[in-house]
């Protein structure tokens, strides 16, 4: 059986990308190595992408909770400079992962420039580009189609895929009184085969050969929830829960066929209902890594939903989530361009940074330490460096103070010298000290 992480961890070896993750997220090597034996963390290296440009990345409880961004074309807009601009972006703001979901044209070679310059592993849904190459029929698949595109990628070098095996025919008549029906692309064009076809989904049917092409390169699952709710309305419902029931054998049938599984969550869930749903699908899944959408904790907000499921996407990192997708500004409006991945990717690291502090992992609190002394200081630049988007923090510091007052100022625009508390603070200090009082230095 070819070797991939998860059989050399259960052999006992620490694999270099074991060690490379070890030393990125500060954790001994030996614990990487059983975590990855049990399921509960993954390192997607397609063995062709680690062999040029990867830097190996892990996605568990273990580990500090990671973000995704996607991008992509579409049949309306973007081409391959556009989208390697998007990469860069992306992986500037600190994205761990990035997905590459085109749906448009010229797909295999947006998809070798993103493999061939990103550090970060890159995921796809392979549905997208089987369905360009039979003309947007999916009735006309049929399973060799997909496990020949599995394999086409595979073979480029993507590091995990998204595959919606767990939605079933008889699963799908949970969705008729939905507010939103099925909001999954890959999920609702499985779901329109099953239906024109009154048959089993293939994907489900072929699951022990798609683990034979991914276990070749050493690629990684990202188990598709394709009946996620796409509205508080349907969260947490029968056909959600149904398909993670199937989510969770599929799970360790992939394990036990010496694949990496990691699996996909939820992308609009109340914020009353993340907790559970985190919980459930941990134990549904045998502890494997938990990559969710958001969730977006509330519908009514466009052109801010980088915000509505920053909210959802803190939350589930803090209980448990490995891996959080990000949302941009233009969710549920259009494809995303270079600005709306850098809001989508700073407003995420904000989420799994807070998720990181909540769960107490090591030295998660030291940046924030840092800065914050640096806040007390007035020590601007050291401020502007900590920061996670330090253009944007000089730059607002700067429109009202100019460049030659601020390097010394110990005061912003906000309060002034007059109101300023931290200022206020060395004052009452300085007296203290003056005056032999009570002693009130740290």
């Amino acid at each position: 059986m070819t070797s991939t992480q998860i059989l050399a961890a259960r052999a006992g070896e620490v694999t270099a990308e074991m060690k490379f993750v070890a030393e990125r997220e500060g954790l001994d090597a030996e614990l990487i190595r059983d975590e990855v034996a049990a399921g509960r963390l993954v390192i997607p290296a397609n063995k062709v992408h680690a062999a040029g440009a990867l830097e190996p990345m892990g996605i568990g409880i273990a580990a500090k909770c990671k973000i995704n961004a996607n991008i992509g074309n579409s049949a309306v807009t973007s081409n391959a400079d556009e989208e390697l601009q998007k990469l860069r972006t992306a992986i500037h703001h600190g994205a761990d992962t990035v997905m590459d979901l085109s749906t448009g044209k010229d797909i295999d070679n947006i998809r070798r420039v993103i493999i061939d310059n990103s550090p970060v592993p890159i995921g796809t849904v392979p549905i997208y580009q089987m369905l360009e190459e039979l003309g947007g029929n999916i009735e006309d698949m049929n399973a060799q189609h997909f496990l020949d595109m599995v394999e086409h990628q595979a073979k480029q070098g993507v590091d995990y895929m998204t595959i919606h095996c767990g939605v079933k025919l008889e699963h799908l008549h949970l969705s008729v009184n939905r507010v939103t029906g099925i909001v999954s692309r890959g999920g609702s064009l499985i779901a329109k085969w099953m239906m024109a076809h009154n048959k089993q989904n293939p994907l489900y049917d072929a699951f022990d050969d798609l683990c034979d092409i991914m276990r070749q390169y050493d690629v990684t699952w990202s188990l598709g929830d394709g009946m996620r709710p796409g509205s508080i309305a349907d969260a947490s419902d029968a056909a959600q829960f149904a398909e993670l029931d199937v989510l969770g054998e599929l799970t360790r049938r992939g394990q036990e066929n010496g694949t990496q599984v990691m699996v996909e969550g939820p992308g609009h869930i109340p914020m009353h209902q993340i907790q559970m749903n985190i919980e459930k699908q941990i134990e549904v899944c045998n502890g494997a890594p938990f990559y969710v959408l958001g969730p977006l904790v509330t519908d009514i907000a466009p052109g801010y939903d980088h915000i509505t499921s920053g909210i959802g996407a803190a939350m589930a990192g803090w209980y448990g989530a490995a891996m959080l997708c990000y949302v941009t500004p233009k969710e549920h409006l259009g494809l995303p361009n270079e600005e709306d991945v850098k809001q989508g990717v700073i407003a995420y690291k904000i989420a799994a940074h807070a998720a990181d502090v909540a769960r107490g992992r090591k030295g998660a609190q030291d940046r924030d330490d840092a800065l914050s002394k640096a806040r007390f200081e007035f020590d601007w630049n050291e401020q502007f460096r900590l920061s996670l988007d330090p253009e944007t923090a000089r730059r607002y510091h700067d429109e009202t103070l100019p460049q030659e007052t601020f390097k010394s100022a110990s005061f912003c625009s906000m309060c002034g010298p007059k109101y300023c508390s931290m200022k206020i603070t060395e004052d009452i200090r300085k007296m203290a000290r003056e005056k032999k009082l009570v002693n009130l230095e740290p």
